[in-house]
């Protein structure tokens, strides 16, 4: 399968699971997914997706996987993520991002390697201390 997501998927409200992995989708995530409240699983890894993780996606409350692995993100990992109680598996690992990786919320139990191969990630962000440009 080829082509872009599309910003009409925001509409399938009581969507609970998109997986199109392994494809050859392209283009950006469209914030609108950030409307699927009862979405459990977000799938889109191994494609050819560009541009950052959308911080729209904070809002699935009922997001327990997220796994966006495997395309050419860049940008930073967005904390609104941190927020999602839910979510137990997150993998951004071989894409472009950027900064430093959440250590709150569901991030605590998060393996490392899960963010592996993102050049210009600096690592877990280091909480109660002076926050530092990461040029990202």
């Amino acid at each position: 399968m080829s082509g872009n997501l599309v910003p009409e998927l925001g509409h399938l409200e009581h969507l609970q699971y998109l997986e199109l992995y392994k494809n050859n989708i392209q283009g950006t995530i469209p914030a609108e997914l950030g409307n699927l409240k009862s979405l459990i699983s977000l799938d889109l890894y191994n494609n050819n997706i560009t541009g950052n993780i959308p911080r729209e996606l904070g809002m699935m409350k009922s997001l327990v996987f997220l796994r966006l692995n495997d395309n050419h993100l860049t940008g930073p990992v967005p904390r609104e993520l941190t927020k999602i109680s839910s979510l137990k598996v997150i993998d951004v690992s071989n894409n472009d991002l950027c900064g430093t990786i959440p250590t709150s919320g569901p991030f605590e139990h998060i393996p490392l390697s899960n963010f592996d191969n993102n050049p210009r990630m600096e690592g877990p962000e280091l909480q109660g201390l002076a926050t530092y440009d990461t040029n990202c």
